[in-house]
């Protein structure tokens, strides 16, 4: 076998191959070898049957087989030869061998491009410091004690107010019709936490204790139900009770119910996790900037499809957001190509990130053992709440495994990058000048009561 190596472009690379008729005759005797003992022929005892008759029986599949095998093996052979690492899908332009044929065929595949690594050692950094402040552990306490609230039904008859849990029955109609789903009885809903729409909450709040209403609400162009999207309907209900919540008092036996030995313990445990959880989040930010500041100044070639795997992924994560918030990628208005070419810029400055993060693990000898590849699966499996042994043979059988090493890869050379950076603590930054700079979010679509269908 002769192969000949074609720059394409500096992450672009075609080799010629050209496999001599000797090597060709005898791949494809190897297969029929195989064939005669694996297949049974009818007329002949298995592994008795002829060389010719067992190669005219499945030449197709024989020749087929023997090309492949042989192709795959030259890829293994000239690939370790020329230390190359594709980072793309091996394209194979040619035919069939063809017995006493000589054979040429071309591969086509992409490669990481060469770069100088920048300094990333002893590198300057300025890190937050972590802190907790009383009124956050107090919040936290409150929100304990609002989940282990109970509810009294008041006596008074009097139109309801938000913090109150009310008891209604209600349903949605149009020309006179229930709507399939929009209907349910004695339905708990708490007014004031967004939990319906908020035409449907001021018509409860118009009631007193017993009286019924109605009134027309518009579904808004967003509702989690397409169908009744933007869509008119009669909204009628029926207020039963008002609850009042009561809240426990804070001490020790709310703590247990909490999970915890006591209240003191309770809020030591409180502040620790909310002291650990903005460690990591300073650490990450510290981190980000080291590694903006390394990607800025860098400028190299990227493999196409590398940069349009991780537009493909940020597309996915987008698409998953709005699923959450009951829309999906076509409320956006906007077309795939469109959406596409808005992630193009951050997908280059992602794929650059990898790629130097992937220089620093080499340049360092920085290796992921099996043994950590389990454990980030077991992590998966425990938070996806999936079997770690089906979720391991999902990742082994969907090629997601290296991809999964290379990310713990990065990971460590991150955090290598971090360790050896001159980091300077300085005072967190007060919420307000935080808000300053984050941009602006959209409100998630509001949502329906949710009820069991009741007729």
């Amino acid at each position: 076998m002769q192969y000949d190596v074609q720059d394409i472009s500096p992450v672009e690379r075609k080799i010629a191959v050209t496999v001599p008729v000797e090597e060709v005759n005898a791949a494809i005797l190897a297969t029929i070898a195989i064939y005669k003992t694996k297949y049974d022929v009818k007329g002949f005892r298995k592994g008795k049957a002829p060389s010719t008759v067992i190669e005219g029986t499945f030449r197709g599949q024989i020749y087929n087989e023997a090309t492949t095998d042989l192709i795959n093996y030259h890829i293994n052979e000239i690939l370790n030869t020329l230390k190359l690492t594709p980072m793309s899908r091996i394209t194979v332009d040619g035919g069939q061998m063809v017995r006493d044929e000589e054979f040429k065929y071309i591969l086509g595949f992409e490669i990481a491009p060469q770069f100088d690594l920048p300094t990333y050692v002893g590198l300057s950094v300025e890190e937050e410091r972590a802190e907790v402040k009383d009124e956050e552990l107090a919040d936290v306490e409150r929100r304990i004690q609002d989940n282990h609230a109970t509810f009294k039904v008041l006596d008074e008859v009097r139109e309801p107010k938000d913090g109150e849990l009310v008891t209604v029955s209600f349903g949605a109609y149009r020309d006179g019709q229930i709507i399939s789903g929009i209907k349910a009885e004695n339905f708990e809903l708490p007014l004031g936490q967004a939990q319906a729409l908020p035409e449907f909450e001021e018509l409860i709040k118009t009631l007193k204790t017993g009286e019924s209403g109605e009134k027309e609400i518009t579904f808004p162009a967003d509702f989690i139900n397409t169908e009744l999207a933007g869509q008119a309907v009669t909204m009628k209900v029926t207020l039963h009770a008002i609850k009042a919540k009561q809240l426990p008092e804070m001490s020790d036996e709310v703590a247990k119910k909490a999970g915890f030995d006591s209240l003191e313990k309770m809020r030591e445990a409180i502040r620790q996790s909310y002291l650990e959880n903005r460690r990591q989040l300073h650490k990450s930010t510290a981190q980000k900037k080291l590694l903006d500041g390394l990607v800025k100044g860098l400028e190299f070639p990227l493999p196409p499809s590398l940069v349009e795997d991780r537009i493909d992924r940020l597309v996915k994560d987008l698409e998953y957001r709005l699923d959450r918030h009951g829309k999906n990628l076509m409320s956006l208005g906007k077309t795939m190509e469109q959406l596409r070419e808005e992630f193009r810029e951050e997908a280059i400055d992602g794929s650059r990130a990898e790629l130097l993060l992937m220089s620093v693990a080499e340049k360092e000898g920085l290796q992921v053992s099996p043994q950590e590849i389990d454990q980030a699966l077991n992590r998966l499996a425990i938070q996806s709440r999936q079997d770690f042994m089906e979720l391991k043979r999902y990742y082994e059988e969907n090629n997601l495994v290296v991809p999964l090493k290379d990310r713990l890869l990065m990971d460590k050379a991150m955090e290598l990058i971090y360790s050896r950076a001159e980091r300077t603590e300085v005072d967190p930054i007060a919420p307000e000048a935080s808000a300053a700079e984050a941009k602006p979010k959209k409100k998630a679509a509001k949502k329906a009561p949710k009820a069991d269908k009741a007729e």
